[in-house]
């Protein structure tokens, strides 16, 4: 398993965003333009985001904490 602290709390809150808003991996795969079975190896801890698709996580994350 790849093991970044910051890169695993990034995820954490990914996983708290998805299950607040009900949003299923496949959504939040559509959402973050990114394939479904990246969004579930994310999770499973096998790969971690690339930059590009950090970038995005943030981006969503930011915009859902400026919205609360």
């Amino acid at each position: 398993m790849l093991y970044n602290a910051n890169m695993d709390d990034l995820i954490k809150k990914l996983e708290i965003y998805r299950l607040e808003n009900r949003i299923g991996q496949k959504q939040l795969a559509d959402m973050l333009n990114v394939h479904f079975s990246s969004v579930n190896r994310w999770f499973n801890g096998k790969t971690i985001p690339n930059k590009m698709q950090q970038y995005h996580i943030k981006k969503l994350l930011d915009k859902s904490d400026n919205t609360s």
